[in-house]
Order: structure tokens, then sequence, then C-alpha cells
């Protein structure tokens, strides 16, 4: 089984940016999406072969989360059910024979932090909610979790460590939810493999100069960890200021 994760900041604008053309080559049996930035009636799009579930903000233009999938899931869920994070289309739950896959945009804490205790909240909240999820089947996360985990998962740590995606704050709620029994796919497979991100800024000619993060992951339920045949970065495809990342199970 093949899936695959990205964060498109704005759908209507990666579609014209080969979008189609990576759904349709990625042979992906599920294909999530982060930022949608849209209502699904506000654009017409043909993704033949797929289930479509969206969840979009309240606010117009932001935030939203979108899930396709070949196989029909069992249930879909949005949302946490919390109202105070349900107002942004930040999380889309399918649940299928033998896992849950939570499809997830994870909230920027912000220029000067703004929104960092909200992000803290939302973390322990999450958290919570995944925890519930996995007492039932294992679980597979995947998303823009908004965190650079390590060191190694960005390419400028020292000049990084109190922006948002780096604090240690951040930092140390990743470790919480993996510690809770979870595994990141990629570092399971690749724990040292360095220079491998999936975001990087519009400015200054970042991603030219590969300055990038990896705050894209697929994390998957410990027991599910002897499953993952790959965990695939796909850094050359552009259209988005992120690039897809995906999972191969056994």
């Amino acid at each position: 089984m093949k899936l695959i994760s990205w964060n498109v900041n704005g759908l209507r604008a990666c579609m014209n940016k080969g979008f189609q053309d990576f759904l349709a080559n990625s042979e992906a049996d599920i294909f999530c999406v982060q930022e949608t930035k849209m209502q699904k009636g506000q654009a017409e799009f043909d993704f033949s072969g797929y289930e479509e579930y969206w969840n979009s903000a309240e606010k117009k233009g932001y935030s939203g989360t979108a899930i396709f999938t070949k196989i029909k899931p069992l249930s879909v869920s949005y949302d946490i059910g919390i109202a105070e994070h349900d107002q942004e289309g930040r999380v889309i739950t399918a649940e299928f024979d033998d896992f849950y896959l939570v499809n997830v945009y994870t909230p920027n804490s912000q220029r000067e932090l703004a929104r960092l205790d909200y992000r803290m909240q939302w973390e322990d909240a999450f958290r919570s909610y995944i925890k519930q999820l996995d007492e039932k089947k294992p679980v597979i996360i995947c998303g823009d979790l908004n965190v650079a985990h390590k060191e190694i998962d960005l390419k400028n740590f020292k000049t990084n460590h109190k922006n948002a995606g780096f604090t240690d704050e951040e930092r140390a709620k990743m470790t919480e939810l993996l510690a809770a029994g979870f595994t990141d796919s990629f570092r399971y497979l690749y724990p040292d493999k360095e220079g491998i991100y999936t975001w990087w800024s519009y400015m200054f000619k970042a991603r030219e100069k590969n300055a990038g993060w990896r705050i894209d992951y697929f994390v998957v339920s410990n027991r599910l960890a002897d499953r993952i045949a790959d965990s695939l970065i796909y850094t050359d495809i552009m259209g988005s200021d992120h690039c897809p990342v995906g999972l191969i199970l056994k």
C-alpha cells in the first residue's frame, strides 16, 4: 500500500503547477493534502478513481485538509471534537480495516511565537485524540506537523533555535508524541541521513541552496513499524514550498 501526503500551500495554485500530473503518476492508494486554502465547491477538479473527503476552515482561503483515496474507508470523521480546535479544517480521520489514517495540518506558532501557547494546547489535545484511536487499532499520522524534531532535520539549526518550528517547546511535544507509542517512519529507516528536507522558505533562494526543514511526516504506531517498506521524500517535486512525502507499507 502506498500513501502520499503533501502540503500544497493552496490547492488551486498547485493545480496549475503540476499537482494533477503528480497525483496521476504517484500510484498512491491514498493521497492526503494539507493547506488546501479552499472550500470544495470553489473549483472543479477531476480526481477520477479517488473518493474525496474535505475539511475546510471556516475562514476562506486558509488552512484546510483533504483525503483522496482509492480504498473506501469504513468511516471518516472530521476534527478532534474540541470546539476551540475545530474551526480551521486541520484534521481528517479515515478508518480502514487495519489502521486509522489521520491527516493533519498542525498550527504554526507564527512569527515572534504569537501562537505558541495555543500550539501547546493543540499538541496536548491532538496527542490525547491520537492515543484514544491507538487503543482501538494502529494509527498512521501524516501531514505538516510544523516542527523539525532534531538538529539533523533542518539546515540552519543554530540560527533557528528559538524560531517557530524549532523551539524547545515544539520539539518536546514531538518527543512526547513519539514516546506515547509512535515511530517517525523516515528516521526509523534513515536515522542518520542528512540534507533531506520537506519545506523551504520562498526567500533567500532557500530551495536552490537546500536550506530546508523536515516538517512533513508519516508517523505510525510502533506496532506498524515492521510494516514500513519505505519512507519517501520527493525533494524534486515542485508546485509548493513543501514537497510531497510518502509511505509504503508491506
